[in-house]
């Protein structure tokens, strides 16, 4: 026997190998740097994974407590040239997120703002700017103020770009830039289609352009060398495509397989190459771990690996082929498996390869087209004991998958899940939502198995409302209220009609015939109705009552549409933004929560007013504004009085919940 092989024999698969053991201990370390209570789990781990575990876990933990993502002095005002480099600053060893409306493009700025703290989640199904950009490595906000353009930052990657679209038509050289290298600049139209027909995940850099760049290379006839070849040009494809949480854990694999192979090794096994590659990620940045890109690519690998081997496909070239395709199309479409590396190599051969690339994705924005114009599923908010649900109706299967288990005992047991999920959805909660749209009002009322929505905000927070609603399971609203003509209650509602089905609308009387709303609720067929005092209906297990106006008014806010929401017992008082002669005219009973008047205005929510309903709680939906919103005087008052205050500049979305309904 000679050659490397004799010395270096290669080892054979190992679930529970070094690499392994590195990966879980560095993962359960960076995982216990948010999250303590998790370290008490090592134990139980320390006597099967042994030493590498123990390795990962103090290398990781270290790591994190040794050199944290430093906090910026909040509050500090900045004014200097910066250079913003994919929205972001370095400030005295500081990360800093840019923002700025519009956007700022790439380059050399002359800025004035100042340093504030990344805001968490607002409003359910919300954007979490925190941990977003915690997992980047950031933990400041610089709000610009003021900003002067100097000079465009100069792009090395310009002309590789432009040679992967050369010879192509606009459209498609943005579908390519977005397939090969995961840049979606320029897709305002194409973009919103792949996300429609469920395929906007072919426009993202994942780890199968790595598969298809290192296998390519490694057809080569070129022995050994080519391994080599293949493991240079993987930093090349990273500085290209750019390091997204996904790209860096693939070329790690791939880097550690090519290295095996290189030196007569072997290939590092799945398991192994993975273990390693997610202790190398965390070394690096434990904070990573919160990406949910960073989450979503190991688990990917992960299922693969633990289903694809448990599949029995035939031995052989035929066995390869199978398993290769039963992978691809477990991530992507076979177009797109064949666009990127083609894309890739059209990155070397220039526009030799445009004619074949350009009809191979016209026909996948072609199926897009097609696929976008069917029914969407969609999901709302997923909570832990959701996902915990979720994997434990995935066990039984794969189980049987691994010959570990009967079919017919795993249906059985892969159903209690399903059913447990359904159960979750009874009772019916009997709830209000002041969610948080800036200065301007939205509220939900859920009624017992029907919703009531009541304003929107203005319109740039439309697709946030309609988030907040699909993340609560709201499929469609029985009622929705425009309570009047002010952009800052009905805006949002544009979006909400676009995209919601909708039983019944009640406007205001001050609303004019030919008004965008109306517009938009007629071209949908929801029936259309401007009520006045002592309009009553049955909304569910509760009911919705009109104590205002009793016919139409001049002024916008006095012909506002003022509700009390009764929650089968608890009653809510929905003031708009009447003022305080509007309430001098009320008849309200006692009610449980009272939403202020005019967002806290002055002239609104007076003494008189909290004398004859007594609230225990106050909303206000209230944003940054001029007018000095909430006024010391009302938030004074319903102190006096003894109301909790619920602000949503200060406390985000805002949840009162009733009581449940069968």
């Amino acid at each position: 026997m000679s050659g490397p092989r004799a010395f270096f024999p290669k080892p054979p698969l190992s679930t529970w190998g070094p690499g392994v053991g590195l990966g879980l201990g560095g993962l359960l370390g960076a995982w216990g740097l948010f999250h303590p209570w998790v370290l008490l789990l090592a134990p139980l781990l320390l006597p099967f994974l042994r030493l590498p575990f123990a390795l990962g876990l103090v290398f990781v933990l270290l790591r994190g407590l040794l050199f944290p993502v430093p906090e910026p002095p909040y509050g500090t005002r900045l004014e200097g040239v910066f250079t913003l480099h994919q929205g972001t600053i370095l400030w005295q060893g500081h990360r800093l997120w840019v923002q700025h409306y519009p956007g700022l493009e790439d380059g050399r700025y002359r800025l004035r703002g100042y340093l504030a703290p990344p805001q968490g989640k607002r409003n359910p199904g919300g954007f979490d700017q925190r941990t977003w950009l915690l997992s980047r490595g950031i933990r400041g906000v610089f709000h610009v103020e003021q900003a002067e353009a100097l000079a465009p930052l100069p792009d090395p990657r310009a002309p590789w770009r432009e040679r992967l679209t050369a010879g192509l038509s606009p459209q498609v050289g943005e579908v390519v830039e977005g397939l090969v290298l995961g840049d979606k600049r320029g897709l305002e139209d194409a973009y919103p289609l792949f996300q429609k027909a469920g395929l906007a995940h072919l426009l993202a850099v994942s780890g199968q352009n790595v598969g298809y760049l290192a296998a390519t290379l490694a057809l080569l006839p070129l022995g050994r060398w080519r391994y080599l070849l293949a493991l240079l040009l993987l930093p090349a494809y990273l500085w290209l495509a750019g390091p997204s949480p996904s790209l860096l854990r693939a070329s790690l694999m791939a880097g550690l397989s090519l290295l095996g192979l290189f030196l007569g090794l072997g290939a590092a096994g799945v398991f192994q190459a993975l273990g390693l590659a997610l202790f190398l990620q965390l070394l690096l940045r434990p904070e990573a771990l919160l990406g949910l890109g960073f989450q979503l690519s190991y688990l990917a690998v992960l299922g693969l690996a633990l289903v694809l081997p448990a599949l029995a496909l035939p031995s052989g070239a035929r066995g390869w082929l199978l398993g290769g395709l039963a992978a691809s199309l477990a991530a992507q479409l076979p177009l797109a498996a064949l666009l990127v590396p083609l894309g890739l190599l059209k990155l070397l051969l220039g526009g030799v390869l445009a004619p074949l690339v350009e009809a191979l994705a016209r026909a996948l924005l072609a199926l897009a087209q097609a696929v976008s114009q069917g029914p969407l599923l969609r999901w709302g908010e997923v909570s832990p004991p959701g996902f915990a649900l979720y994997y434990l109706a995935l066990l039984p299967p794969f189980l049987v998958l691994r010959g570990l288990f009967p079919w017919r005992k795993a249906l059985l047991l892969a159903t209690l899940p399903v059913l447990a999920g359904l159960a979750a959805g009874w009772p019916k909660p009997l709830d209000l939502w002041a969610l948080d749209v800036g200065q301007g009002d939205a509220l939900l009322a859920r009624l017992g198995g029907a919703e009531v929505l009541v304003d929107g905000g203005r319109p740039e927070q439309g697709e946030k409302v309609v988030r907040a609603l699909r993340a609560l399971g709201v499929e469609a609203l029985e009622v929705l209220v425009a309570t009047h003509p002010d952009v800052d209650h009905y805006g949002g509602l544009l979006q909400v009609v676009a995209e919601l089905p909708v039983g019944l609308a009640l406007l205001s009387p001050a609303f004019p015939r030919d008004h965008p709303l109306v517009r938009a609720l007629e071209a949908k067929g929801v029936p259309i109705r401007y009520p006045g005092a002592g309009t009553r209906l049955r909304v569910g297990r509760g009911s919705l009552e009109v104590l205002w106006p009793p016919g139409p008014q001049a002024d916008d806010n006095q012909g506002g549409l003022v509700l009390l929401l009764d929650f089968v017992g608890p009653k809510a008082l929905l003031l708009a933004d009447v003022p305080g002669e509007v309430e001098e005219r009320l008849t309200p009973p006692q009610v449980a929560v009272v939403k202020v008047s005019h967002h806290g205005s002055r002239t609104g929510t007076d003494e008189d007013l909290l004398e004859r309903t007594r609230p225990q709680v106050a909303l206000i939906g209230v944003g940054r504004n001029p007018h000095g919103h909430p006024h010391p005087e009302v938030l004074e008052r319903l102190d006096q009085h003894g109301v909790r205050v619920y602000r949503t500049d200060q406390n985000g979305a805002v949840r009162v919940l009733f009581g449940y309904a069968w």
